[in-house]
């Protein structure tokens, strides 16, 4: 993949030849272009029909942000930080580290890190904007700039270990989030070669097939069989064949079922792939999520760059009278083995095994965005913890010292920018916006050398000693 980041450092930018230009060497880049020069090297630089700022301009100017582009509000950011933070919190807890990589690279930039710095085992997580080369397709979530989160697991360890821990990350990240049911499907490269090779498949059509095969979660049998025949250039018999393992989803009584087929049980790469599955469904028991895994034949993602255990997670639509299955709502997170990239870019072809997950975060975004409108639920957009408020007339200085000694404590606080706001009005602000509590400080508050600290939601008052408040605050918070 290719991602670019745009080169602009700060400062208004000018867009020019699909580049952003800090304005400092724009004139440059301007007299550069061949459209913008004249004869005997004097420059022209063309001017829009309307300039910005004229009425002419004010009329003509759309605002919006680039394509393939969106912004969000702040609650909308609140939510995103939410789904950040319990994929951090997850990633941390099972012990990965956290890098870095430049944006634009022609190449897969962790494998190209771990060849470069001679890293043979590693469990690092990654997350940063990227962004695609060819056209968006907004409607369908593909946008232009994007995040990207990778979990991966590099080295040199016992079967199906890190594979299984991957998928344990995936089931904690979905439970937490709570967005519904949710099924991780899975599968081996080695067993769809070990299918495709007993169905008389020859290898220059392996690829072609699995992406018809891939297919099958959105369409029908008969759909993806035609398309075999038709476009592939499959014999029906052949496509008959396939069929009979595609269509195949279950758990370890699969598994020994296939172990069992008198054809796929003389192939070598199948054989290998059934004995890691079966040792994979061992460990997702012992980590009690394999109610979860569905081994899943059709699954075909992403073959030409994996070489083992496969994996997609995907959310369900609930059951109503209409459906007596669940249905997908898309692919959240996906991943794999891929054993052999690190090798393509070591001089010496050294193989570093690694495993990962890419979480499809942009997915999970709108999906929460959506249970959130469908809930009414009121998003807080701010972690104010105390609001700074007094009921007295030119008691702006007192409040400016208060809330000055609560920030150098620690402490999360704001005031309303007025020197005297009406004290209703500051108590409605704490509950517009979910601040829990206020310090109120007044005349007879300052006398006695306390403030009052009122809980919005009980409305119950309490004076604390000043030099104990932010103590009491954090006292209140944690309980």
């Amino acid at each position: 993949m290719n991602w670019l980041r745009p080169l602009a450092a700060g400062g208004c930018r000018v867009t020019f030849g699909g580049q952003h230009l800090t304005p400092s060497w724009a004139r440059r880049a301007f007299a550069a272009h061949p459209q913008n020069q004249v004869a005997e090297g004097v420059v022209k630089l063309q001017q829009p029909k309307a300039q910005l700022g004229t009425d002419e301009g004010k009329k003509n100017f759309i605002l919006k942000p680039p394509k393939g582009t969106r912004d969000y509000s702040p609650k909308q950011m609140a939510i995103r930080e939410r789904v950040f933070n319990t994929i951090i919190s997850c990633f941390k807890r099972h012990g990965a580290e956290v890098i870095d990589t430049p944006v634009f690279e022609l190449k897969v930039p962790f494998a190209r890190y771990l060849a470069m710095n001679k890293i043979t085992n590693i469990k690092r997580y990654h997350i940063a904007k990227v962004y695609r080369r060819d056209n968006p397709a907004m409607t369908r979530g593909r946008y232009r700039e994007f995040y990207q989160c990778d979990f991966d697991i590099a080295g040199h360890f016992d079967p199906m270990i890190p594979d299984a821990e991957c998928l344990k990350i995936v089931h904690e990240i979905l439970s937490v989030l709570q967005l519904g049911d949710f099924l991780i499907k899975v599968n081996d490269r080695r067993i769809l070669n070990g299918v495709f090779a007993v169905c008389g498949i020859p290898d220059s059509l392996f690829h072609s097939t699995c992406s018809t095969v891939d297919k099958l979660n959105k369409a029908t049998w008969e759909d993806v069989k035609n398309e075999m025949v038709g476009e592939k250039g499959l014999s029906p018999e052949a496509a008959d064949r396939i069929g009979e393992y595609v269509r195949l989803h279950g758990g370890l009584g699969l598994i020994e079922q296939l172990d069992q087929d008198p054809k796929l049980s003389q192939n070598k790469l199948a054989r290998e792939g059934l004995g890691d599955m079966k040792l994979l469904f061992e460990y997702l028991t012992l980590f009690g999520i394999a109610d979860k895994i569905s081994f899943d034949l059709s699954l075909a993602r992403g073959l030409d760059y994996y070489t083992g255990v496969i994996y997609e997670a995907v959310v369900l639509q609930p059951l109503n009278a209409h459906r007596e299955e669940p249905v997908s709502m898309g692919s959240v997170a996906g991943g794999g083995r891929y054993d052999k990239l690190v090798g393509m870019f070591d001089p010496k072809g050294r193989k570093v095994p690694c495993v990962g997950v890419s979480i499809g975060i942009e997915r999970l975004f709108s999906i929460m965005e959506q249970e959130v409108e469908a809930s009414k639920e009121k998003i807080r957009t701010t972690e104010t913890q105390v609001l700074v408020a007094t009921p007295q007339k030119n008691f702006l200085d007192v409040k400016l010292k208060l809330i000055s000694e609560l920030w150098d404590s620690g402490i999360k606080a704001e005031m309303l920018y007025k020197k005297n706001p009406k004290l209703l009005n500051q108590l409605q602000y704490c509950e517009d916006t979910g601040i829990p509590l206020t310090a109120i400080i007044g005349e007879q508050e300052l006398k006695d050398g306390v403030v009052k600290l009122r809980v919005v939601a009980s409305r119950e008052e309490v004076n604390i000693p000043r030099e104990k408040l932010a103590e009491e605050i954090r006292r209140r918070l944690e309980s």
